[in-house]
């Protein structure tokens, strides 16, 4: 938080910036009526920002623009570079990780994650983008695979955008990320701290109410030895092929086929290869204030000498009156299979692929396997910046013959096949406030109350509080 501070007194952040705020183009002589550009919004994937509008002066309206467009060209204001900060600072405490079991103790520490970056636009249709990460945790006793990376090369690619009269090509090669739909398998992985990054070559044709995905990847393996030491290779790989289509106005229909290979898998009825076929179809939208998102998916497959027969699903709808704080009454429902019969010659458990790591809570307490969930919530707006949610958590083991798994995938030790299938309840509370376009803050606490499996495995209730804030330029 200290070091935000101090990088937005440096870079001239103190009042609140006008990101928002539409400026007059007069570079062509046009009236300001005529001719308006909009400085971009800041985005989690900063590779999307465009800020070639900055090649007017007129929009230079912040300390640090300097460094926001540097002319390249006297002649194509689109051929500049943009460089640019991410700042994440995250204080936890939670006295209860993997519920206790492990002698592991209670944990108070500090998350903390920086990123700069560079965007190379050039000969109209390039670009090259460069980000440098250092994940570093301070106090933390158990350190996981996702806590700390020191000082390496997250995202490095070259892209290439153009538009035709039929539609739009994209394609990028080199280290990326990406994430589909509301990240439950895909995602950036931005709950943790360490986020996920894929060497691939990607394609994208968009035309009309269509969009065609394509893409060949081997996802980054992590290592905080030493800077600069993360790595991929063919014994991890993951490719895609994905098509969308808008209906009934902007609702979005998707599916895709994904082949997931990993060497040496290790799951508790199952070693060896695994080759992981998997069909996912998805349907979002919202109408008249109700919102939704359902999502299916099959998985099949082997893994060593056994077959893969799993599954999973998630489903969030909700309703938005137009009233004052504007609330949101909302349902989850998830669901993924779990192994029925340990043993035999098929392997029923789950493999959420990528997920993000705080699709239920930031506590992080359960993974998507192996589970059934329900989970009612309430959302206000008291003041435009700031948003307040509450909620209750209630799961299930899908089946009791697998275990309790944890993020992102992990066994609890001693949960298969004793104790009921009543997994556990938690209360959560979270709260979001927009201080301004550059620095976003959040607190969110979370109790979880075990049932009799993770009792009878040595485990108890846990308690978690977050506090974050955010700084982007």
């Amino acid at each position: 938080m200290i070091l935000a501070r101090a990088l937005g007194a440096v870079l001239g952040f103190g009042a609140v910036p006008v990101y928002a705020q539409e400026v007059s183009v007069d570079s062509t002589q046009s009236t300001p009526a005529q001719d308006v550009a909009t400085r971009p919004v800041l985005r989690s994937n900063r590779w999307q920002e465009d800020w070639s509008v900055l090649a007017n002066p007129a929009l230079r309206t912040q300390w640090g623009d300097a460094l926001k467009y540097i002319a390249l060209s006297a002649t194509d204001p689109g051929t500049y570079l943009s460089l640019g900060v991410n700042l994440r600072e995250r204080t936890e405490m939670l006295d209860a990780a993997n519920f206790g079991i492990g002698h592991n103790p209670n944990d108070t520490y500090l998350l903390q994650r920086f990123q700069i970056h560079g965007d190379l636009r050039f000969a109209t249709y390039w670009q090259a983008f460069v980000q440098i990460e250092d994940a570093r945790t301070v106090g933390k006793q158990v350190i996981g695979g996702a806590d700390r990376n020191p000082w390496d090369l997250r995202l490095a690619f070259l892209a290439y955008v153009r538009t035709f009269d039929s539609g739009t090509f994209k394609a990028r090669a080199g280290r990326q990320d990406f994430a589909f739909d509301l990240q439950r398998f895909v995602s950036l992985r931005d709950g943790p701290n360490v986020r996920q990054s894929f060497d691939a070559i990607w394609v994208d044709w968009e035309t009309g109410k269509w969009r065609f995905i394509a893409f060949v990847s081997q996802p980054v393996q992590y290592s905080n030895l030493h800077p600069f030491d993360d790595t991929s290779n063919r014994h991890f790989r993951f490719d895609t092929l994905r098509v969308e289509r808008l209906v009934w106005g902007k609702n979005e229909l998707s599916a895709y086929y994904s082949r997931y290979i990993r060497d040496n898998a290790r799951y508790l009825d199952a070693t060896g290869d695994e080759h992981r076929d998997v069909y996912d179809v998805r349907f979002a939208g919202n109408h008249a204030g109700v919102d939704w998102d359902l999502e299916g998916m099959l998985q099949r497959g082997h893994v060593g000498t056994k077959d893969i027969d799993a599954w999973g699903s998630g489903a969030r709808a909700g309703y938005t009156w137009d009233k004052p704080w504007f609330p949101r009454l909302g349902l989850q429902i998830d669901a993924a299979s779990g192994d029925n019969h340990p043993g035999d010659n098929k392997l029923g458990t789950f493999n959420p692929l990528f997920p993000n790591g705080y699709y239920f809570t930031l506590a992080g307490f359960t993974g998507y396997t192996n589970l059934i969930h329900i989970k009612p919530s309430l959302t206000i707006k008291p003041v435009a910046k700031l948003t307040l949610m509450g909620a209750v958590g209630f799961q299930w083991r899908q089946t009791t013959a697998d275990a309790i798994y944890v993020q992102p995938n992990i066994p609890l030790p001693a949960t298969a096949g004793r104790g009921g299938s009543w997994t556990g309840v938690y209360g959560q509370v979270r709260a979001d406030y927009t201080f301004n376009a550059n620095f976003t803050g959040a607190v969110e606490a979370v109790h979880y109350d075990v049932g009799r499996a993770i009792r009878m495995a040595g485990g108890r209730d846990g308690d978690y509080i977050g506090v974050e804030g955010k700084f982007m330029w």
